[in-house]
């Protein structure tokens, strides 16, 4: 199970972009960095094979909130995006598997959406601690998925905007929500909030101006939703490092409790050209304003974060 991490001192002139992952959580300070550190390998399994994304929905969501995120999960494995929708979420995704051939054993990766469990009547209150959001993400099939638990603007989470938007750990199978012992295998979990009501400055740049740092304008959503579009940029760094640490043994650098992932370790890019305050160069939709950096399935388009290259040791982005 992740544990929580401690928000690291703001110091001014920092750009604070909170999507930083981690196992532990995704810590709320960013800065830009244009050298990041080369992530180690631990030896430990990263998920492969077929691997299905379970969305757990805690709270009011509409269905069109709903659809942006499943469109996402589907981009990743698109196949046949158009010439006319490049870059790609697909293309993005492909960095990931870099890091699966660099492993001894040559695994692949096929994500593909699963299930999707609503619970609009908040079954366990509008406060949840750690323990909770695993009871949450149990909820899902546990054989070979990824259960990612989403939870609406008006739940509080242990953690969530003092020291992390979101969190990804592992927790072992369960039976009608129990956990069993030891000897029986792990699942992989994500969590993500909805940060609009409740810390959208820390949670969902640059679509709203940070609380600390340089003040530039705030970006245009490009779903027009800055609860889900930041949703979205959180869970995309997540999904990096689930499936390249997902036990807390796989590719990082840094602490096992904090350690720095596949995108973590490029905090605060979107595009070429980024800096404390400044996302990068990106696209911009000349109908409706909105910035965003790639094209996904039914027409989207979505922000995502940079990702580590493990063949070039640098940050890689799309635009």
């Amino acid at each position: 199970m992740g544990s929580s991490v401690t928000q690291s001192v703001l110091k001014i002139f920092l750009l604070v972009s909170f999507f930083q992952i981690s196992l532990a959580g995704r810590k709320l300070s960013e800065v830009v960095q244009d050298q990041p550190q080369l992530l180690t390998y631990h030896k430990g399994p990263l998920l492969s094979g077929r691997i299905t994304v379970n969305l757990i929905w805690y709270g009011k969501f509409k269905p069109s909130e709903r659809a942006i995120v499943s469109d996402f999960v589907t981009s990743l494995s698109s196949t046949t995006p158009s010439l006319n929708n490049q870059p790609s979420v697909a293309q993005w995704w492909k960095t990931t598997e870099k890091y699966y051939h660099l492993t001894s054993k040559k695994f692949s990766l096929s994500l593909s959406l699963g299930k999707q469990i609503l619970d609009e009547n908040y079954s366990l209150g509008k406060s949840l601690k750690n323990k909770q959001i695993v009871e949450l993400a149990s909820k899902g099939d546990q054989k070979n998925a990824i259960n990612v638990v989403l939870t609406a603007s008006d739940v509080a989470v242990e953690g969530f905007c003092m020291s992390r938007c979101g969190t990804h750990g592992s927790a072992l199978v369960s039976n009608n929500g129990h956990i069993k012992s030891q000897r029986y295998s792990k699942f992989a979990y994500i969590w993500v909030g909805n940060s609009q009501t409740q810390c959208p400055g820390q949670c969902a740049w640059p679509f709203h101006q940070p609380i600390y740092g340089p003040q530039s304008p705030s970006l245009i959503a490009p779903n027009n939703n800055v609860g889900l579009d930041g949703m979205v940029i959180n869970l995309a760094s997540l999904f990096a490092g689930t499936v390249t640490n997902p036990f807390g043994n796989g590719y990082f650098q840094g602490p096992a409790e904090a350690p720095l992932e596949a995108s973590s370790a490029c905090p605060g890019i979107y595009g070429k050209g980024a800096y404390p305050g400044y996302a990068g160069n990106l696209l911009v939709d000349p109908a409706t304003g909105a910035s965003y950096n790639s094209h996904g399935d039914n027409g989207r388009k979505y922000l995502l974060p940079a990702l580590y290259d493990p063949a070039t040791s640098s940050c890689s982005t799309l635009v």
